[in-house]
């Protein structure tokens, strides 16, 4: 049998790029974790199914516990210690740093993308913007270590012997800094509690993590125009009190809410609004499950999940800026064509991205790596 390494950037919550994971170590059971630093809290661990996590010096630095991504320049030269002589296959699961690590040319390394480093990358200015950081001392320093960053990330791009990535829009992105392609494995959304319902309410809902690039302000400021439409936003996040501040009657700020709670809303509402470009987009494809419409920002991963107006049976529509303005237009589009979406038509397509889709594309993409591999060493 293969001996098998799983390598992660950090394991510090159980979200998104976690439950990737988690479905990779459900193909290779057998393969040995690795990560820069494992601070999971207890409640949350089943991912890991009980196997211990090989950790870098990283997770033993000061203030490392809730300040870990501070050490940024350093994870580079971290993720480059470990030690994986002693495996035949390695896979890298990465959003920063882990497809950097190191293995010999008997070895096949597989690396799943989630995106290149946004703010080292197209996000940088509005990172620094977003920071208070576009001048003075502080800003050339970390415009310095940014720059440190892009020039490894590009070199350690070259070590995978295969890339997939979570969506075309990430391939193209990689195509972009890496010149190098990749194969497109959407990721796998857990389908079970999103269940699907015909039977709409009058109100529209977004849910996202109040951060800016996921621009909710936007789709509030297009409700305070629109007086006679309901708006129910879930999510907490930074920009929460913000987003409270701007608020008028008809919009119904919940905070965080749990899973089933969530979907509880998006089975009712009449359509499910998305303004952020996204790599890909997790709640889309949850909210197409509870045969909710889309109605969201026509770039990034949301192209990949929403079949338009232009297409049969369609599932949501766009709106091509990212203003209140272009949001309010797309939104009395929807009413215009609401009769052409069926709960049953978003379900369907949310099926694309079930669990099972994703193992069988991911344990055929490793599959055909070995060949190819064996055939050209």
């Amino acid at each position: 049998m293969k001996k098998v390494a799983l390598v992660h950037d950090w394991l510090v919550v159980y979200t998104g790029s976690e439950r990737v994971f988690e479905s990779i170590l459900h193909l290779y059971p057998q393969a040995d974790l690795y990560s820069l630093v494992d601070f999971v809290p207890p409640d949350q661990r089943a991912f890991l199914q009980g196997k211990p996590v090989h950790t870098s010096l990283l997770q033993k630095l000061p203030f490392a516990r809730r300040a870990f991504r501070s050490y940024l320049p350093l994870m580079p030269a971290l993720i480059e210690q470990f030690d994986f002589s002693d495996y035949d296959l390695v896979i890298s699961s990465s959003h920063a740093v882990a497809k950097g690590v190191l293995t010999r040319p008997d070895q096949l390394h597989v690396s799943y993308l989630y995106t290149p480093i946004r703010y080292a990358w197209d996000m940088q200015a509005a990172y620094l913007r977003e920071n208070n950081l576009e001048r003075g001392l502080k800003s050339l320093i970390l415009r310095a270590a940014l720059h440190y960053i892009r020039l490894w990330d590009v070199a350690s791009a070259s070590r995978p012997d295969a890339i997939a990535a979570v969506s075309q829009f990430v391939a193209g992105r990689i195509r972009k800094y890496y010149r190098r392609q990749a194969e497109v494995i959407y990721p796998p959304v857990d389908l079970a509690g999103f269940d699907c319902a015909a039977e709409k309410q009058d109100f529209y809902l977004t849910a996202s993590r109040m951060v800016p690039y996921k621009k909710v302000d936007l789709i509030v400021q297009a409700f305070t125009r629109m007086p006679q439409r309901r708006l129910v936003v879930i999510g907490d996040g930074p920009e929460l009190k913000k987003i409270k501040a701007m608020a008028t009657p008809n919009i119904q700020i919940l905070g965080y809410q749990s899973t089933p709670e969530m979907a509880r809303w998006m089975r009712q509402a009449k359509a499910f609004l998305f303004a952020a470009r996204e790599d890909f987009g997790i709640v889309m494809v949850e909210a197409q499950a509870c045969g909710a419409p889309l109605i969201a920002y026509g770039s990034g991963g949301a192209c990949e999940i929403v079949r338009g107006l232009d297409q049969p049976q369609p599932t949501g529509l766009f709106f091509r800026e990212q203003t209140a303005e272009a949001i309010a237009a797309a939104v009395d589009q929807f009413e215009a064509a609401q009769d052409q979406f069926s709960a049953d038509a978003c379900r369907q397509n949310a099926e694309r991205f079930a669990p099972r889709q994703f193992d069988d594309a991911f344990k055929a993409f490793v599959d055909r790596a070995w060949y190819n591999f064996d055939h050209t060493a």
